[in-house]
């Protein structure tokens, strides 16, 4: 009676203390610290009371020692195994705190968001598997069974080994996108033509965000295996290109200060990059390439079309005959 009462007030104050750390901004602990930890904290205390109800021998039956002493100690490896979990998702809280990658510079952001990202992953999936392990081997039957198996265990590597070599494969490529970083959180990519943002990267497979809403999914060895487009691999700021084919008549000065004059007024160009230039004569039509720049992949891509536009209308309403025509030339006798 005594062991249970003290064990419930253990409990009480060990919840109470959590709940009133977590209030205190000054602490690492988040404030929902105590509402995420109280059912791993729960099964922890019940069976520390169920360790202590054995030892002072308070069950009538030698059955309900064994059953309870299993039943405990797979309690305690378990939520052992939760405590660890939750310590590991607060500390990777509290240190991306630190950092915004809603920011139009965040490309020490999207690293750190990345490898924590992809490192949670690794750590959890190592704990729930050694966690499971321990509680397994805490069985004296699967504890024989274990030790049997040891003898052809290199015979049973070998085979697991070949069957599970894809999956072996997709998972180090997790790992080597998360050291490596041939991608990160945010990064603007062009994968099988379609145009996005990496939204999650796991240990198996890479979430990329499409512009038009739809997820793609794809393994995490594509971006090992294959040659793709990262936007935003070293910066976010990108050049924009609009093509704009007319007649031989056009005036290219006027052209070149149109493009100027549209690019000052508006909030889309950075005030870097602002050229116009003729990149190609076919026996219709000439090309002109207008290059600009801006902060990143998105605004980018609202300045060309605004540019194109732009520079359409200015055609048309002032040299309409320089738009493109075909030229036909009639002989009489």
């Amino acid at each position: 009676m005594v062991g249970i009462i003290a064990v419930t007030i253990c409990f009480l104050l060990a919840y109470y203390a959590i709940k009133k750390i977590g209030k205190d901004p000054r602490n690492i602990l988040p404030v929902n610290f105590a509402n995420k930890i109280w059912i791993p904290l729960l099964i922890f205390m019940a069976s520390l009371f169920c360790q202590i109800a054995i030892i002072v021998k308070l069950f009538r039956f030698d059955y309900t020692y064994t059953i309870v002493g299993h039943l405990s100690s797979i309690g305690i490896i378990l939520s052992t195994a939760w405590f660890l979990i939750i310590i590991l998702k607060i500390f990777k809280a509290r240190v991306l705190r630190k950092y915004d990658v809603s920011t139009s510079d965040n490309l020490k952001a999207r690293k750190v968001y990345t490898q924590f990202m992809i490192l949670e992953n690794i750590i959890i999936f190592i704990i729930i598997v050694l966690g499971v392990g321990i509680a397994l081997m805490s069985f004296d039957s699967i504890r024989s069974i274990g030790i049997s198996l040891l003898t052809s265990a290199g015979i049973a590597g070998i085979i697991i080994g070949l069957a599970a070599q894809k999956a072996i494969a997709t998972l180090l490529a997790g790992i080597q996108i998360a050291l490596t970083q041939p991608i990160r959180i945010e990064d603007v990519v062009i994968v099988e033509g379609e145009w996005g943002w990496i939204e999650e990267i796991t240990l198996t497979y890479v979430v990329v965000r499409i512009w038009d809403k739809r997820r793609l999914v794809v393994p995490s060895t594509y971006f090992i295996e294959n040659t793709f487009q990262n936007w935003t691999r070293n910066s976010s700021e990108i050049l924009g290109t609009v093509f704009i084919y007319t007649d031989y008549e056009v005036p290219f000065e006027r052209l070149r200060e149109e493009l100027t004059r549209l690019l000052e007024d508006s909030t889309l160009w950075d005030k870097k990059t602002n050229v116009l230039q003729v990149t190609n004569a076919t026996d219709r039509s000439v090309e002109i390439r207008a290059l600009m720049s801006s902060k990143d992949s998105p605004t980018s891509w609202d300045l060309r079309v605004y540019i194109r536009e732009q520079l359409l209308v200015f055609i048309k309403e002032n040299y309409p005959e320089s738009l493109p025509k075909s030229r036909i030339s009639l002989k009489t006798d």
